[in-house]
């Protein structure tokens, strides 16, 4: 027996439950990028790192609202029905996590773009704002989480 196969398969219906439920949490730079190219844009992208890292490189279009500055005073000019994608450094902080429960909280819709900074520059992605370089965007400037 494999290390793949040492532990069964779920079947097709858990595995259609799972991986559902996954999407209906996180979608991807890849996702993101292509919903802007293409204009269909229909949430808010919120990039959740303090102001320092967010001057230094952003993804394009994004907003900057740190995970401890949302507070239901800060987040009334957002209608409840708004649909917000948020982002952190990237797989290793958990500022995107923190920002998602105060927004779900809130009662506001949410999902997770995976990878953060770190996986928009994986994806070959600029980021805009200061020098955008993604050393100094990504290496020098702490998310501030």
């Amino acid at each position: 027996m494999s290390l793949v196969s040492q532990f069964p398969a779920a079947t097709s219906a858990v595995a259609l439950m799972h991986f559902s439920q996954r999407l209906a949490f996180e979608t991807d730079c890849s996702d993101v990028y292509r919903s802007r190219q293409e204009g269909q844009v229909d949430y808010v992208l919120v990039d959740v790192r303090g102001e320092t890292a967010y001057a230094a490189g952003h993804v394009p279009g994004a907003i900057n609202i740190p995970h401890r500055l949302m507070s239901s005073e800060r987040m009334a000019e957002f209608p409840r029905d708004t649909l917000f994608v948020v982002y952190c450094a990237g797989p290793h902080c958990n500022g995107v996590h923190r920002a998602a429960v105060r927004l779900a909280s809130l009662g506001y819709a949410v999902k997770e773009m995976i990878g953060g900074v770190t996986g928009w520059l994986d994806e070959g992605l600029s980021l805009v704002g200061g020098d955008a370089q993604p050393s100094a965007a990504s290496q020098s400037v702490s998310c501030a989480c």
